[in-house]
């Protein structure tokens, strides 16, 4: 457990590294005070579950991102502009607009993920496991080669080979699907 010296401590050696982030993130120094505060809090609650398998300092830059990606999309969302119920100019999409994504963006949302684990599973198994670890999973290289038992540098050129054979796949069948639109 730490004791509030040791957090005060913690809070005076990362606060550069939480400011600058937070603002290149951010884009402007709006509110910069309010968001350090929130990740220092976050981290302050998460300390007694912190297992120390990765280094204080990447905790809790992902923290900070994790607070920045909240912010930036509550700034998209404020940006949105309001349309009146009464606005006559406006259709009811508009007017009535549903927090959520609409039936088309959901659909294509699904068929783009079904397509994607398709063709994950055309990968070699060992492709297909380093892209899911790592993309998925978030693991980093060396957590990759420890779970898999292979050399960091045949973890990054199965990650390189999987996502250039995705993306290849993809692409074909982007350019299908657009060609059976056409006709």
């Amino acid at each position: 457990m730490q004791t509030d010296s040791n957090f005060e401590q913690i809070v005076r050696d990362h606060q550069s590294m939480v400011f600058g982030t937070l603002v290149r993130m951010i884009g402007s120094r709006d509110n910069i005070d309010d968001l350090a505060q929130e990740v220092f809090i976050r981290l302050y609650r998460a300390l007694p579950s912190f297992r120390g398998e990765s280094l204080l300092s990447t905790y809790l830059y992902r923290i900070t991102v994790n607070v920045a990606q909240n912010e930036w999309k509550r700034r998209q969302r404020d940006m949105k502009s309001l349309v009146s119920i009464s606005d006559e100019r406006s259709g009811w999409e508009d007017r009535l607009e549903h927090p959520g994504r609409n039936a088309v963006e959901q659909l294509e949302d699904r068929e783009f993920q079904q397509i994607v684990e398709e063709e994950l599973l055309k990968l070699s198994q060992i492709e297909r496991a380093v892209l899911v670890l790592y993309h998925q999973e978030e693991n980093t290289y060396e957590q990759i080669s420890l779970s898999l038992g292979l050399p960091i540098g045949t973890v990054r050129t199965h990650l390189h080979r999987g996502r250039k054979k995705l993306r290849e796949a993809l692409l074909s069948n982007s350019e299908r699907k657009s060609l059976c639109a056409t006709r």
